[in-house]
C-alpha cells in the first residue's frame, strides 16, 4: 500500500552537517501548513482514487515544531482526501529539546504512533561541535518521557565517524542507546556536503573529518554491537528488533509509490518521480496563490528504474533480485557480469543464493562503489 510523506522545513537552529532544505525563520509555518493541506487537494489522486494510506511519515526539518491545532489540520485534510489503514505506521520526527511532557501528551492524543528521535549523540562537545539544540542529558531524558507517555515504537538516530581521538565516545553513545531499550536505530556515518558548515570549515581547513578507516571501524563496531544486543540490520543505516523495522522506509527501498508534500518533497508513482521546488516561498506563492505545485516530472526509463533498484536494494538485508532484474527491466546481470559477481563472492563482499545478491558486512563498507560498478549507462 502507498505512503504520504510530509516535509516540515523549520528548524530552530541549523545543524553543521544538514543539507536538507529548511529554515530557521517560523515566519512562514502557518502559511506552509495551509499549503500543505492545499497541497493534499491538489494532489489526492496522485496515488489513484482515494488510496488507503499504509504510512504517513512527517519529516524535516523538525515536525516536532508543529503545534498541537497544526498538526490536527493537518490529519484533518488527510482524512478528507485519503483513507487511512486500521494499523497505518504514523512517524513524526522530533528533536528532544521539543518532547517535553506536555508535548508528549499532546503528540500521544494525535494519530501519532512512532516517533523518530534525533538524538545523534550522548556526547556533550560532539553536540555542540554538531550544533544541535539539545544537551546530552535531554538526549536521555526524551526517549524515556516518551515511553513514560506511552510510546513503544521509538526510533533514535545517531551519527558515527565524529573526529576523536578513538572509538571510545562512539562505544558510549551505542551502549547508552542500547540502555534506552527502543526497537529501532537509524545510524549514520557523518557526511561532509561542500553546502554545510563543516563543508565549507573543510575547504578553510578548520575542520577535519576522520580518516575512511578510522569511520569503518565504526561502522564494523556497530555491527557487532548490534547483533550482539539482538537487533537485525535490514539497511545498512537501519537496525531494529525482530519485526520492528520502519516501514514506510522499507517501502522506499522496496520501491512502493508515495507522495511527497511540501517544499523539496519527492514524490514516486511507480513510473516516474516529482520534485518540488526546495524554497518555501516560492512553494506558498504557487500552491495557495496560484493554486499549482511548483514542481518537475521525471519519467523513469526502464534503466533508470533498474539502477534504482540495484542502489536500493543492495542495502537491504533482503538483497538484489538479479531474476527480477532481467525479467522486469531486461538487464541480464546474472550473465552479462557474470565475472564481477564471481569476483564479489571470492572477495568476500557479496553472497549469490539462487538470483539473489546480498553484500556482507565487508561489502557493506563498500556499497556506493559495488553498486556504481554494476550501474547500466
Amino acid at each position: 500500500m502507498p505512503g504520504l510523506y510530509l516535509h516540515i522545513p523549520f528548524c530552530k537552529q541549523a545543524c553543521h552537517y544538514c543539507d536538507f532544505h529548511f529554515s530557521t525563520s517560523m515566519a512562514l509555518k502557518s502559511r506552509l501548513v495551509d499549503a500543505l493541506v492545499r497541497e493534499l487537494e491538489l494532489r489526492r489522486d496522485y496515488l489513484g482514487s482515494r488510496p488507503t494510506l499504509q504510512t504517513i511519515y512527517f519529516g524535516g526539518g523538525t515536525p516536532s515544531l508543529l503545534t498541537g491545532p497544526e498538526l490536527s489540520q493537518l490529519f484533518e485534510a488527510i482524512l478528507l482526501h485519503f483513507d487511512v489503514a486500521p494499523d497505518a505506521e504514523i512517524t513524526l520526527e522530533a528533536n528532544p529539546d521539543d518532547l517535553t511532557a506536555d508535548k508528549l501528551r499532546e503528540l500521544a492524543a494525535s494519530p501519532v504512533n512512532r516517533l523518530s528521535i534525533g538524538l545523534q549523540s550522548f556526547h556533550e562537545p560532539h553536540l555542540r561541535l554538531m550544533n544541535r539544540a539539545h544537551s546530552a542529558e535531554e538526549s536521555r531524558r526524551a526517549v524515556l518521557l516518551a515511553q513514560d507517555a506511552g510510546f513503544e515504537n521509538i526510533s533514535i538516530d545517531l551519527i558515527y565517524g565524529v573526529p576523536a581521538p578513538d572509538h571510545g565516545i562512539w562505544e558510549e553513545d551505542m551502549a547508552r542507546a542500547f540502555a534506552l531499550r527502543v526497537p529501532h536505530l537509524s545510524c549514520y556515518a557523518l557526511t561532509v556536503e561542500p553546502a554545510t558548515v563543516f563543508g565549507r570549515r573543510q575547504q578553510k581547513g578548520t575542520f577535519l573529518a576522520p580518516p575512511d578507516e578510522f569511520v569503518a571501524g565504526q561502522f564494523e563496531r556497530l555491527l557487532d554491537q548490534t547483533r550482539a544486543q539482538g537487533y537485525e540490520q535490514y539497511e545498512i543505516s537501519n537496525f531494529s528488533r525482530p519485526g520492528r523495522e520502519s516501514r514506510h522506509n522499507a517501502n522506499y527501498w522496496r520501491g512502493v509509490p508515495y507522495l511527497g508534500l511540501g517544499p523539496s518533497a519527492h514524490s514516486f508513482d511507480g513510473q516516474s518521480r516529482q520534485y518540488t521546488v526546495p524554497n518555501n516561498h516560492q512553494y506558498v506563492r504557487a500552491v495557495l496563490d496560484e493554486q499549482q505545485v511548483p514542481a518537475t516530472r521525471e519519467t523513469l526509463s526502464p534503466m533508470d528504474q533498474a539502477n534504482e533498484y540495484l542502489m536500493t536494494s543492495l542495502r537491504t538485508s533482503w538483497g538484489c533480485d538479479l531474476a527480477r532484474l532481467q525479467t522486469q527491466y531486461g538487464v541480464p546481470l546474472l550473465s552479462s557480469r557474470a565475472d564481477y559477481l564471481r569476483y564479489l563472492q571470492t572477495q568476500g563482499w557479496a553472497t549469490l543464493d539462487q538470483s539473489v545478491l546480498r553484500l556482507t558486512d565487508a561489502g557493506k563498507l563498500l556499497a556506493d562503489q559495488i553498486t556504481l560498478e554494476l550501474f547500466q549507462e
